[in-house]
């Protein structure tokens, strides 16, 4: 277990002395980012919260409670504001729906159509977290931004920052992290690195924030009904974008009918497919310059190699190197080879058969707990 110490204090030195920092806070209104502003205060820091508004729901779902699931509602901002009143610190909302229309919301719907599986919470740390909000917290005097990410950070003996997974591996949160700039991870706390959710909930109930005991948020906050196609179709008929038919192909060659866009499969996918072909069918491939949409036994979705863009590393310049390798979310992570060449793609080279690799998804990378970088999967090779 790691010292609670390396959470609390900026990941530098001793100095300047926490009464005379200032870290902004990310508060979406919930318990991780309210025991985060709690920790940093009680630690003798100056705080300041700063909620977001990314964007504004359909006025359709404002009449149900899904919307309640999510982190973007007016509730979820006052319940912020609530809790920092209760700790005695400044609370800002702040309108930042271009920047997520812009970074997390078009390349979302973008992505789908390409036949990809998208990421959105990378780019929303990446581009807006620690570009758009992090911009807007040095405006008023912040020296550090912190999150109620599972996920902590440390420095080696040359100085670079990285993060470390999160001590609680149910709730580690390190994968989504990969696309912070090194130079804005040298600004950034990670209060909650070394706790469990029942621990923050119980740090919430003694100190007697609201938040306590409210719900965890599940579902992307944009899609509060957990169904992406919905968005999609929406999206595109306000648009006027034709999301077109095209041929379902099985693992032989064979046309199997038509499928109803790409935008609706994903790899792995085997409810849904509208075939009967007397064995199990899984989603193996989505073609774009064809419009088609490729099925294959299970064992079809293994490989072995594959290609990623987008790359951000940490720590000194990258070499080529051997490291653990995870390109989903609750996948295991595997051995691999991963090399750059001089365009700034990475090649993977796994070490053994990887399950259901998918492009648009996040592949990052290990050493031990510690996060050495990450990319997004582009291109499966073999």
């Amino acid at each position: 277990m790691r010292g609670q110490g390396s959470y609390l204090y900026p990941p530098m030195s001793q100095e300047p002395k926490p009464q005379d920092t200032l870290i902004a806070v990310a508060m979406s209104g919930g318990v991780d980012s309210s025991v985060a502003a709690l920790l940093l205060q009680r630690a003798g820091y100056r705080v300041v919260g700063l909620t977001m508004k990314l964007w504004s729901p359909p006025v359709s779902s404002c009449a149900t409670d899904d919307t309640d699931k999510t982190c973007c509602t007016v509730d979820s901002a006052m319940d912020a504001k609530r809790v920092c009143d209760q700790l005695g610190i400044p609370h800002y909302t702040l309108d930042m729906q271009k920047d997520f229309e812009d970074r997390v919301m078009e390349p979302f719907y973008d992505s789908y159509r390409r036949g990809e599986t998208p990421n959105p919470c990378v780019n929303c740390n990446s581009f807006v977290k620690w570009d758009a909000l992090w911009q807007r917290a040095r405006a008023i005097g912040a020296q550090y931004i912190a999150t109620g990410h599972y996920a902590a950070v440390d420095r080696d003996e040359q100085g670079f920052a990285y993060i470390l997974r999160g001590d609680d591996p149910k709730k580690d949160q390190s994968y989504f992290l990969w696309g912070i700039p090194p130079e804005s991870l040298r600004q950034t706390l990670f209060p909650l690195g070394n706790l469990s959710k029942p621990e923050v909930r119980k740090l919430a109930a003694e100190a007697g924030l609201r938040t306590a005991n409210k719900s965890e948020s599940q579902d992307i906050c944009f899609i509060p009904r957990g169904n992406y196609r919905e968005f999609i179709a929406e999206r595109a008929g306000d648009r006027g974008d034709a999301i077109e038919v095209g041929t379902l192909r099985g693992p032989d060659g064979v046309e199997l009918g038509e499928h109803r866009g790409l935008p609706y499969y994903t790899i792995g996918q085997r409810k849904g497919l509208g075939v009967a072909t007397g064995e199990p069918m899984f989603v193996r491939k989505l073609e774009p310059e064809t419009n088609t949409v490729v099925l294959g036994r299970k064992e079809e979705l293994y490989c072995t190699a594959f290609v990623a863009d987008r790359f951000n590393g940490f720590g000194p310049d990258w070499e080529d190197r051997e490291c653990l390798v995870q390109y989903r979310y609750r996948s295991p992570v595997k051995p691999a080879l991963v090399e750059r060449d001089a365009d700034g793609r990475v090649r993977i080279s796994l070490r053994e058969p990887g399950y259901c690799v998918s492009p648009g998804q996040s592949v990052v990378f290990y050493d031990g707990d510690r996060l050495l970088g990450g990319a997004r999967i582009r291109e499966i090779l073999d």
